[in-house]
């Protein structure tokens, strides 16, 4: 049994998590942390015409997903675009009530690989080379909440751009990337520290030893996150992967979608979310409580492993201060409580820096 005492952040636990409850009892674990949400329900976070009241209520349902902190996640669009959807973000994140669990912003693209396959759902025509200057419009934007950049690094100029983002601060994560291994290891020295999404987002088929997958699975510097639902990794892939990387650097993301992706019409089907009139995955419809779920019953990680997955993991790879020792004193009050029954969570209670922001 754990006793937390807290207000704004926890100033009394009288253990951390050990163990495993029996099935009828309670679990309290950090609040969850997604890296990558690209919008939620009927909200496109890529849209600069999302209201601040639909914003508002896409974090309402986030927290009934366990989820206390996130990083909207806007993609590849036309540079004006982006600027749009940064700072729409950026004011919600200020002025919402709880606008506080947008803990930062996550750019994935436009510096990405523009061949199809390792481009994803991204819109072909605005892919281009990494550009410090558009970064720097970019952040002033956001109002300096930009955290995560997603890149490629097979262009050119990505290990200074990298270096320069790194010495900022912000997280550097590979992904959508058609890079050769030299590629990538130039990327890491210059302070690439995630995988964004390993396994998806590629060639359908590669060489079987020297390929971007093998060189990220083997190197040891490098975190990664996974879209832990019933499509996008296979089964022995992803126990492979999570073996390689070990719980420590595996990191849980949902890639959630609205309706839409930016340009992009999106058809949700029941287990998958597709590009409108195609098969092309395009981020997924799951939620971080599944996630966790799924992560057990596919490749036999235990509860606890996966909330660290999707919690503290995600917390040090994002560089979320206050969330880096789970439920200790001093940490911010970012609580979730929950069942579980029959493989899956049942959501009780998602705290926000003390405040309860969901209750069933």
């Amino acid at each position: 049994m754990i006793e937390l005492e807290f207000d704004r952040v926890i100033t009394h636990a009288d253990s951390v998590l050990r163990g495993a409850p029996e099935k009828e009892e309670v679990w309290l674990a950090p609040g969850f942390i997604d890296l990558q949400i690209n919008g939620f329900g009927p909200v496109d976070f890529n849209s600069p015409e999302a209201r601040p009241e639909e914003i508002a209520g896409a974090l309402e349902a986030i927290f009934a997903t366990g989820v206390s902190r996130l990083f909207a996640t806007v993609i590849t669009a036309s540079p004006q675009t982006m600027l749009a959807n940064l700072r729409n973000l950026a004011e919600a994140r200020e002025r919402l009530a709880h606008g506080a669990a947008i803990e930062g912003l996550h750019v994935e693209g436009p510096h990405i690989a523009p061949e199809d396959g390792p481009r994803g759902a991204h819109p072909a025509r605005w892919v281009r080379p990494p550009d410090f200057e558009e970064y720097r419009r970019w952040q002033d934007a956001a109002r300096g909440a930009i955290r995560l950049v997603t890149l490629s690094p097979e262009w050119p100029e990505a290990p200074r751009y990298i270096e320069r983002l790194a010495s900022e601060g912000v997280a550097v994560a590979i992904g959508h990337t058609a890079a050769t291994p030299a590629q990538i290891q130039d990327a890491v020295r210059a302070g690439a520290g995630i995988s964004t999404h390993l396994g998806n987002a590629g060639h359908a088929t590669l060489p079987r030893h020297r390929n971007y997958l093998w060189e990220q699975l083997a190197e040891d510097r490098l975190s990664a996150t996974f879209i832990v639902d019933d499509v996008h990794l296979p089964d022995a892939f992803l126990r492979v992967a999570l073996r390689a990387k070990g719980i420590e650097r595996s990191i849980l993301i949902t890639d959630a979608v609205g309706p839409r992706l930016g340009e992009a019409a999106l058809e949700h089907r029941e287990d998958r979310v597709v590009l409108k009139g195609g098969e092309r995955l395009a981020g997924s419809n799951l939620r971080m409580d599944r996630a966790i779920a799924t992560a057990g019953r596919r490749a036999g990680v235990s509860v606890r492993d996966a909330i660290v997955m999707a919690s503290i993991n995600p917390a040090r790879a994002g560089r979320i201060s206050g969330r880096l020792r789970g439920l200790q004193p001093g940490e911010r009050a970012d609580i979730v409580r929950f069942r579980v029954e029959e493989g899956r969570l049942q959501l009780l209670e998602t705290y926000l820096s003390g405040e309860r922001v969901y209750s069933a």
